[in-house]
């Protein structure tokens, strides 16, 4: 090759590779940078956030600045929660570093009442717009509250099951509740409000509470009646003796249990205090035991007198031989002993008093016909100091008459069988008050 083709080679290859580059490969990126000032970064914030403001009600007042990445905020809102909204708002967008919050409330009367007369306008259009929906859940109510009172109305079978009228008409009660309460729960479910449900029964629970601390005493009189009435302690006509109160049961009541007292006088005890007490019913056996005490001088042979009370009240028509009459020595006394004697009578044909008052009279004839000696009482009077003793040893005795009667007096039970036809001729004009029946079980 010659020169001329020498530096041919030489110029092609200079064409290829550009003189004085070294043939190396180029790792990495190629990026362009952009250079943008503060002030289009400032302009960008600004238009940002006011976009967002304008977007959103009740910002139409406010005013947006940006200086070096700093917001200021200028201008009125309608309310605090807004304004201060605003702070976390402008935070949000890219390229902020603070937040100045200068916006303040609006005083301007007619702009706060705007939106207000808006906000009830929506809600009248949606109240109308929702009133085929409440009416279909108000009538499923309606259906519902009245298949409960329906139910509840009639008398079978909740006078077969309940034991007396009081208790059925708690159970009616609690089924017009539950009907209401399932009403409430289908219209709210139609609606789609059921989450009001909750509310509603947390409300109700804090006011039952409420309510039942401040009524304690009348929601105790109330269980208290509810427990008598399936307890039946008592029937109608009942002799009871009741937080010391005696007579014959009247009535039981929602509130109270009425007696006829022996005086005739109605007493009406709470029925919380007759739950509460101790219930002597005389009643529920017929017989029935009665007792007195006599005395007897020191030199008294107390075996005869003793089997000669026995043999007295043994011989009076009324005194029952089962349970058979006890006479024991109770006490010693500086001048005479005291005895106790008793018997039985059947009280539904003898009446308590009449009987006591002539077992006692017949062994007094007894004992004095046969020469017992019953002390007279004896009292000692003191002497004063300046006059005389009226007496040194006083002794009151009345005399038995002479020759007196022997024969047994009646003691049918006429007083408590009167006192009984009071009693149901009361019953007869308020039966429908009264929770007691004869035919109910009692403990």
């Amino acid at each position: 090759m010659g020169i001329f083709g020498t530096l041919a080679l030489v110029l092609c290859l200079g064409a290829v590779v550009p003189f004085g580059t070294p043939l190396v490969a180029q790792d990495g990126t190629i990026t362009t940078e952009d250079k943008v000032t503060q002030q289009e970064t400032d302009a960008a914030i600004a238009t940002r956030i006011r976009d967002i403001l304008h977007e959103l009600e009740g910002y139409d007042d406010v005013s947006v600045s940006v200086k070096a990445g700093i917001v200021t905020l200028r201008g009125t809102t309608l309310g605090v929660d807004s304004a201060e909204r605003l702070t976390d708002l402008a935070q949000r967008v890219n390229g902020v570093v603070a937040v100045e919050n200068e916006v303040t409330i609006s005083t301007d009367v007619g702009r706060l009442l705007t939106p207000l007369y808006e906000r009830f306008e929506a809600r009248f259009w949606q109240a109308v717009a929702f009133l085929p929906l409440v009416g279909i859940a108000a009538l499923a109510f309606c259906i519902v509250v009245w298949f409960a009172f329906f139910i509840a109305k009639r008398r079978r079978p909740w006078d077969n099951i309940a034991p007396n009228a009081f208790i059925a008409d708690i159970i009616r009660a609690l089924i017009q509740v539950a009907g209401v309460i399932g009403g409430i729960v289908i219209a709210l479910d139609i609606i789609g409000a059921t989450a009001l449900l909750s509310t509603i029964l947390g409300a109700a629970g804090i006011i039952g509470l409420a309510i039942g601390f401040a009524v304690r005493d009348t929601v105790e009189n109330f269980i208290a009646s509810v427990l008598l009435s399936v307890r039946q302690p008592f029937a109608p006509n009942d002799s009871v003796a009741i937080d010391g109160q005696e007579g014959k049961v009247i009535r039981l009541t929602s509130r109270a249990t009425i007696l006829l007292s022996f005086d005739g006088n109605h007493v009406r005890i709470p029925n919380q205090a007759v739950f509460k007490a101790t219930i002597v019913n005389y009643s529920r056996n017929p017989e029935r035991r009665f007792e007195f005490d006599i005395r007897v001088a020191w030199d008294t042979d107390l075996a005869v007198a003793k089997h000669l009370a026995e043999d007295t009240l043994n011989a009076l028509p009324f005194i029952l031989t089962t349970p058979s009459v006890a006479v024991w020595t109770t006490d010693l006394g500086g001048s005479d002993i005291g005895m106790r004697l008793t018997g039985w009578i059947n009280q539904e044909t003898t009446g308590l008093f009449a009987a006591r008052s002539e077992a006692i009279r017949q062994t007094l004839i007894a004992f004095d016909a046969a020469g017992i000696e019953m002390p007279e009482t004896t009292y000692r009077i003191m002497m004063n100091d300046v006059g005389q003793p009226l007496a040194e040893g006083a002794e009151i005795a009345q005399a038995a008459p002479e020759g007196p009667s022997t024969e047994v007096e009646d003691v049918a039970a006429t007083q408590e069988h009167d006192l009984e036809n009071i009693v149901s001729a009361e019953r007869e004009t308020r039966n429908d008050e009264d929770l007691l029946r004869k035919s109910a079980a009692t403990e």
